[in-house]
């Protein structure tokens, strides 16, 4: 029986579901697929089956085979000879005078396609660059403009936390992400504070929003008035974990009030 699970394509492409009869399958394992008039390769990153969010227009296409030893020897020469074509594409940039930065190159497993991804300003006319690249490669070429957190995914790090990057570990999309999330976290708004290293808000306030907004229920907002036993006071900081307020009373004191039977 026929099942749909996601894969990411090659090393960097997109997350995109495809069909297999294997039931063996697990995440992190690579596999050769149909894609785009030939074969390349990818890693599972979902190995349950697809629901309504695998986001895909067409039908999916087949996962043909777990890779083997065979295929991955012929990825790994895929990736040394996506080196050298980086340099090349990088030379002829600077000779079309092109403003954009080139950041990655990868080779479907096949061989028949050569993509690059690049970042720029605005919209950059590269079909000379195309042509003159498709002459020395005899390959498909396909030039993928990213965007500056698309290229943190790529190259991967280390957040402010210490951890991998969300976006390089596990992340599939990238959703919106506001100020207001990081204000419902009492993060201080100071942009080098809650940015990554791309320079955008971090992604993880967006999957912790949901979760601060439980968990905050029935606290009251930094800067409320509240009436307490001991009286009326104005609050000073909230700790959402502990559900414990620090409330400054009219004489100056502060009182510690715990909300944790208060949801």
């Amino acid at each position: 029986m026929d099942k749909t699970i996601i894969v990411r394509l090659r090393d960097s492409g997109p997350v995109c579901p495809f069909y297999t009869t294997e039931t063996e399958l697990k995440d992190g394992d690579c596999v050769i697929i149909e894609h785009d008039r030939g074969l390349d390769y990818g890693q599972i990153v979902s190995p349950k089956e697809a629901g309504q969010d695998a986001k895909s227009k067409e039908p999916p296409k087949k996962i043909v085979r777990k890779a083997n030893a065979n295929d991955k020897r012929q990825i790994e020469e895929g990736r040394l000879k996506a080196k050298e074509a980086f340099s090349t594409c990088t030379k002829k940039i600077e000779e079309h005078k092109l403003d954009m930065k080139l950041v990655h190159a990868e080779y479907s497993f096949d061989r028949t396609k050569i993509t690059f991804y690049f970042t720029a300003a605005g919209r950059v006319d590269f079909r000379e660059l195309v042509k003159d690249l498709a002459k020395i490669f005899k390959a498909r070429i396909e030039l993928r403009q990213i965007g500056v957190r698309d290229e943190a995914k790529l190259f991967g790090g280390f957040g402010p936390c210490g951890r991998e990057l969300c976006c390089a570990k596990f992340l599939k999309d990238f959703e919106p992400v506001t100020i207001k999330m990081a204000k419902e976290e009492g993060l201080p708004l100071n942009p080098p504070k809650i940015s990554g290293i791309c320079g955008r808000l971090m992604c993880c306030l967006n999957f912790e929003y949901e979760t601060y907004k439980i968990l905050s229920k029935g606290l009251p907002h930094e800067g409320e008035h509240v009436h307490i036993p001991q009286g009326k006071g104005k609050v000073l900081s909230v700790n959402v974990f502990s559900r414990t307020a620090m409330v400054e009373m009219e004489d100056g004191t502060q009182v510690e009030v715990s909300y944790k039977d208060k949801t």
